[in-house]
């Protein structure tokens, strides 16, 4: 069985590796991988047939693991301006219980006015250009106090991607330090995106933290588990609730999904 899993690993990443950047590349974390491997390998062709993941509700006295975090160079078949990549998660009642309780109290680093009136999750890679085009796309409702946006900081993209993402939890202030570095690479990510070759970031103006220090090693390890347990294999995703308390999820959002997410756009 783990060969036929494995097997299918190379054959993805191969198709990946030649489409140039159209998938992100999947969740890293190790000792998550390998509890879950048959799993993965099932969402992984069920997401390059366009199937939605099923959800994994993540108990909250579950044990996190404990060795280092690390990326690997596991890709998987989403595509992040994909339109096919909606999931309802639960009902409200489930939502107040369950995986809307477990994002409340996960390590996130906030964009936007505590009082706002809509909350969102994303699972954020600080190499991810899609991220960072999102974070750009949804400064008008974060700027006008409509958005709250709670970024769950992971490091699945490229081998630097842990450490980046420690560093910028373990910044003075996390939320000025994913804002200023986010900012920074507006007009490079501008540039790929009309240029058709989104590519990995690279920020020399962020070092990544090595060794990564435990606590906010355990902090990456959480995030990466409580993806993992939603089976959402690539950033950005996204986690929120609508107008009737129903919690959704989605892999990569592309610009006509906007307001599906974060409500009418300000004017």
């Amino acid at each position: 069985m783990e060969k036929i899993v494995m097997d299918r690993i190379d054959e993805v990443v191969d198709t990946v590796r030649h489409d140039a950047c159209r998938a992100a590349w999947c969740l890293g974390a190790s000792v998550v991988l390998m509890a879950a491997m048959g799993s993965m390998a099932s969402s992984a062709i069920a997401a390059e047939q366009g199937a939605p993941a099923r959800l994994h509700v993540i108990p909250s006295n579950a044990t996190q693991p404990t060795p280092t975090y690390r990326a690997q160079a596991l890709p998987v078949a989403y595509d992040p301006q994909s339109s096919q990549n909606l999931l309802k998660v639960s009902t409200s009642a489930d939502a107040l219980n369950g995986i809307w309780g477990q994002l409340g109290h996960a390590s996130w680093v906030s964009d936007g006015r505590a009082n706002a009136p809509k909350i969102v999750y994303v699972f954020t890679d600080p190499n991810c250009p899609f991220c960072s085009r999102f974070w750009a796309e949804a400064r008008p409702w974060v700027d006008a106090g409509r958005v709250q946006v709670r970024h769950l900081l992971v490091g699945i993209l490229t081998p630097s991607s842990p450490g980046k993402a420690a560093a910028l939890l373990a910044a003075q202030d996390p939320a000025s330090a994913l804002h200023d570095y986010e900012a920074r690479q507006t007009k490079t990510v501008d540039a790929q995106m009309a240029a058709g070759h989104p590519r990995p970031l690279e920020d020399a103006n962020l070092k990544p933290l090595n060794p990564i220090p435990a606590d906010i090693n355990k902090k990456l390890i959480a995030n990466a588990a409580l993806m993992q347990g939603m089976s959402m294999q690539a950033t950005p995703a996204f986690v929120w609730r609508d107008e009737s308390g129903d919690v959704y999820e989605r892999v990569g959002l592309p610009p006509d999904r906007l307001e599906t997410v974060l409500g009418p756009k300000p004017h």
